[in-house]
Formats: structure tokens, sequence, C-alpha cells
């Protein structure tokens, strides 16, 4: 098992692509700490509710993992509070021995047009999917560069490349994730650590049921909305599935040379 003996977290991990990402760790041998929250800000559309039982969800999968040999925690922490972070990043150190991989993929996606945009969905955005992977990559660092061969992977988005009307907010987000992941690995290269970004295409995970519900035409369904945006926007004509995202993560993990890339998971959809 190529990662036996590693330690690896997740953020947002408790279900979609985390959770995707963490069985696939799991599968390759690493121990995994699935951190995540059950309680978000109401601005987050894609859930429909501010409670969204997250940590719920992470410590099942944290069973689930156990089930398969390997050591798995729970952890209970919101990515935009420094103090919450570092007891995440302790918690992982004590219970799990340090840290060899972090994958900072907690994210959250609404859509609006700028003129009507909120100020407070643009900071909630801008609070989860780029400060959180600030804060995380912040914290981690102390202890992953105390060991050889580790890495971060932030999961950005195709949103991160290529701009999508009603949604400037969250692609901005998603554009920083990327300029930031560049900028990291090109600062901690001197440390032996390496960062990469995945930037996933179209999953139907939770985002892209709400995503699907607000886009659909006239007299579609959400179901009809589904398959339009498979058909017309993917050239492989089908979607991503988490465990997609979860092979790449396992690879960069394990990929001594690839630094500084922001790889798209998409079928097709962004070519470049």
């Amino acid at each position: 098992m190529m990662l036996d003996g590693k330690v690896v977290l997740i953020t947002g991990g408790g279900r979609g692509i985390g959770a995707g990402i963490a069985r696939a760790f799991a599968r390759a041998g690493a121990d995994v700490a699935v951190a995540d929250v059950d309680q978000v800000g109401e601005g987050a559309q894609q859930y429909g509710t501010a409670f969204v039982s997250g940590y719920q969800a992470a410590r099942a999968l944290a069973s689930e993992i156990g089930g398969l040999g390997r050591r798995a925690i729970a952890i209970d922490a919101d990515v935009t509070q420094w103090s919450q972070v570092q007891t995440m990043m302790q918690r992982a150190k004590d219970e799990l021995g340090g840290l060899d991989v972090l994958v900072c993929n907690a994210g959250v996606v609404s859509v609006a047009p700028v003129q009507t945009l909120s100020e407070d969905t643009w900071d909630l955005t801008m609070s989860v999917n780029v400060k959180g992977v600030f804060l995380c990559c912040k914290a981690a660092l102390p202890l992953l560069r105390k060991r050889a061969g580790s890495s971060i992977i932030n999961i950005a988005s195709v949103a991160g490349k290529n701009g999508a009307a009603g949604m400037a907010h969250y692609c901005a987000s998603k554009f920083a994730v990327v300029g930031f992941t560049n900028s990291l690995a090109k600062e901690i290269a001197r440390h032996g650590v390496r960062a990469n970004s995945i930037c996933p295409g179209i999953l139907r995970t939770q985002m892209w049921e709400y995503l699907a519900e607000t886009f659909k035409q006239k007299e579609e369904d959400r179901e009809a909305a589904w398959q339009r945006y498979v058909q017309n926007l993917i050239p492989l004509a089908r979607p991503q599935t988490p465990d997609d995202i979860g092979q790449l993560a396992v690879f960069l993990a394990t990929a001594p040379n690839v630094t500084g890339q922001a790889i798209n998971v998409d079928g097709g959809m962004e070519m470049h």
C-alpha cells in the first residue's frame, strides 16, 4: 500500500468530494483525519439550511475507514477560525502521530449576479474558500516540514480557470486558491514540501444539485438540467465522481516531482 503509515487530514471531508478523497487515501493505506462542521453560514446556498450535519457525516466516515483497518478520527473544526484550525492540527499530531498530507477541500457556493450580491455572501465565500485554505496551510506547515515527502492538495475548481455568470464571487475564490497554491509551492519547495491544486468539473454532489436546480430552464426539472449540463459541457459526456478526484489526490501525494500545478479533473471541460 503506497501510503502505508502516512497521515492525511481532509477538511470538508464528511461527504461528497471530501469523502471520496478520504476513502481513496484509506484504500492506499493512509490513516485519515476527517474534519467537517455541522453548522455553516446561511449564505452557503447549496445546503438550503445552516445545519448541514457535516461533522456527523465525518464521524460515520471515520468509523467506515476504521473498518478497513486504518486509523481514522473525525474532527469538528471550522476552517475560518484560527483557534479551531490549530486544535485540528494538534489532534492530528496527538492522535495519529503527525501529518504527511493536508487536503483543503472545505468550500461553499452560491449564485447571485454582482449587482445584487450581498456583502455577507461575498465575505462568507471568501472566508471559507480562501481564508480557510490559508489558515489550514499555515497551521499545517510546521507538521509537514517534519515529514519527508509531505504535500498540500488544495481543491479549487474549473471555476478557478474560467468565469461563470452569476458566480463571480465563487470564481474569484477559486482563482485565488489556484494562485495561492502556485505561490505557496514556490515558497515551501526548499523545505521539501509540495503544493498542488485540483480543479474538479461537474460532480453530482450537493453543490451541483443546487446549481442544477438554480440554472434549470423553463419547464425543465432538476434531472433534465443535470443531463443538459453533462451532455453540453463535458466532451466525455459523463460526470466526474468523488472517486475520480480521490485518485488524483493520491497520485499527487505520491508524485515527488510534481508541485505548483492546478490539474483539471473535468472530462475535458477546460483544456488549458
